[in-house]
């Protein structure tokens, strides 16, 4: 029974970690520029977040959810702020001519930010809210230990994608793409996040 909830947990992890959305950009663009540690981490602390809602959703916790969704429209104005604020950042990120490794600061910044960009997207509580909905999960009468074995489930499948994701465009791109091409796709990068951040404000 843990083991199927488990692997119940893995699969609702990785697939909603999946679909690219503006972390997902801005993880292929880090990795990119930064190289796998600090694409990584920018995918681990989406997979925190990913953790945190699915505890939300899994512990049948209706009060914050309730609260999050009723308070949706000054969540997603930060959220969208915080996009645009990240998108022009890396629209203005020049390229790096030299690898150098980088400071234990820029793989803490890589987790933090990303951490509150997923919290502060009302999409994806919402999304967890009717992934459990559909498979009978999340009541107000879940087992705690139930619902810590899903929860721990769906971080380990959320990370499994950012390390796929991340690992892969470090290892097989990253020393391939010179530095006049690293600009365009900085540039792409952060226009991509920055409509995004545009749309999290306007969409209803």
């Amino acid at each position: 029974m843990m083991y199927a909830l488990f692997l119940k947990g893995l699969i609702i992890g990785f697939a909603i970690a999946a679909p690219v959305g503006p972390i997902g950009v801005l993880c292929i663009q880090r990795s990119l520029h930064n190289g796998f540690k600090i694409g990584l981490m920018t995918g681990l602390g989406a997979a925190l977040a990913d953790g945190v809602y699915g505890l939300i959703a899994g512990f049948g916790l209706t009060a914050i959810s309730s609260f999050l969704i009723s308070y949706q429209f000054w969540v997603r104005l930060i959220g969208g702020l915080f996009l645009i604020y990240i998108g022009i950042k890396t629209l203005l990120t020049p390229p790096t001519t030299e690898r150098k490794a980088q400071p234990d600061k820029s793989a803490l910044h890589a987790f933090v930010t990303t951490f509150f960009l997923t919290l502060t997207n009302p999409a994806t509580i919402l999304s967890f809210i009717a992934v459990f909905a559909g498979l009978g999960l999340g009541t107000v009468n879940t087992d705690y230990g139930h619902a810590v074995v899903l929860v721990s489930g769906i971080i380990l499948g959320s990370a499994v994608w950012w390390i796929l994701l991340s690992g892969g465009v470090a290892f097989i791109l990253h020393h391939k793409v010179p530095p006049s091409f690293m600009r365009i796709i900085n540039v792409i990068s952060g226009l991509i996040i920055l409509v995004f951040g545009i749309l999290a404000m306007v969409y209803r």
